[in-house]
């Protein structure tokens, strides 16, 4: 049995993607590695079928045409065959000895005939220019090593969120929250890590520290002036966010679940904001870009509208005039830049 599915979107990955595939195979045969290499224009392809033919009962190689980080999570998840779904994008890693603990973890939960929807584990910033690194834990936020459910989910402050690289959900589980990422669009990890929640019911969290998230090269999505210009990709994944649940079935779910949805889409929003107030060019552009946005939130949910407006993190800045804003929301990100020194 595979127990878990790791997805490895890659475009033009060849200096880098064997380390990520390599830290990968030390799950052995319980795990399965699906490269989907995305329309690249180097070596990615060859390097995969390369995996391919060494490790045939382990590595899936897919090649498609390019539809970006989105359209490789899609790829992989059609294909997964693992009890469990993860996404490790190609200039990332894994803790062999975290991984270990990780599949010991879901084995035994396996062979005594449960598991959890959700397994929750840790993930370290890695800062390649000078050795350092930021670790972003939950051990404040949720029981450790047990099973649990959101109701014993505590609230979220500030900046902290449950990203991509914390999740491995269930397969059938995250299949049935029907999420399906948008092409050609950066930031989809924001929607991957929102919509599915309602559907994981039962949750464990594994404090190890899994998930090694390099920082540092200039083309990497989360470069502060990479963020600003691709602000129209920002807003589209937020408007999938707001479009995805009503207020009404917000409000329904549990108080855990209930308040770090709504915790979510506020800290997402300011991020919007940030990419989009942010940039000095194409103002007048970006303010209606922006005023769009909200527009439609408030005309298909006026409850939600009210909520994200005036009653979470946005409602700090939303007041200000446009030019303020963008200031103050820069000044705010390159705050928490400094801090686990993003984008740098």
């Amino acid at each position: 049995m595979k127990l878990i599915t790791f997805a490895v979107p890659s475009y033009n990955s060849q200096d880098y993607m064997r380390h990520c595939i390599d830290t990968l195979l030390t799950g052995g045969d319980e795990v399965e590695i699906v490269i989907v290499n995305d329309g690249s224009k180097d070596d990615t392809g060859a390097i995969a079928d390369e995996y391919a033919a060494k490790y045939p009962d382990i590595v899936v190689p897919v090649h498609q045409v390019n539809g970006g980080h989105g359209s490789g999570v899609n790829a992989g998840m059609d294909r997964a065959k693992g009890l469990y779904y993860k996404v490790v994008d190609s200039d990332d890693w894994l803790d062999t000895d975290a991984l270990k603990t990780v599949l010991g973890t879901i084995r035994a939960h396996v062979q005594a005939g449960e598991g959890a929807d959700l397994y929750i584990c840790n993930f370290v910033y890695e800062h390649v220019s000078d050795g350092t690194s930021y670790v972003s834990h939950y051990r404040k936020k949720m029981p450790v090593g047990r099973f649990f459910g959101w109701d014993e989910v505590k609230s979220f402050t500030k900046w902290e969120m449950l990203l991509m690289h914390s999740l491995i959900y269930r397969t059938e589980a995250l299949r049935a929250s029907g999420i399906r990422l948008p092409e050609h669009t950066f930031y989809v990890d924001n929607l991957f890590s929102y919509q599915p929640l309602p559907c994981m019911k039962k949750l464990y969290y594994v404090d190890v520290d899994l998930y090694r998230y390099f920082i540092g090269r200039s083309d990497q999505s989360v470069n502060v002036d990479n963020m600003t210009k691709r602000y129209e990709q920002q807003i589209r994944v937020m408007r999938l966010m707001t479009d995805a649940y009503t207020y009404d079935y917000i409000r329904s779910q549990k108080k855990g679940l209930r308040k770090y949805m709504f915790h979510a889409l506020g800290a997402i929003m300011m991020n919007t904001i940030f990419f989009t107030a942010g940039g000095k060019d194409n103002r007048e552009t970006r303010k209606e870009k922006l005023d769009e946005l909200w527009r439609h939130i408030k005309e298909r949910d006026k409850k939600l509208y009210k909520k994200l407006r005036y009653r979470s993190l946005p409602a700090i800045i939303s007041w200000m005039p446009f030019g303020i804003r963008g200031a103050v929301s820069a000044a705010g990100y390159k705050f928490l830049c400094k801090f686990v020194k993003l984008g740098q």
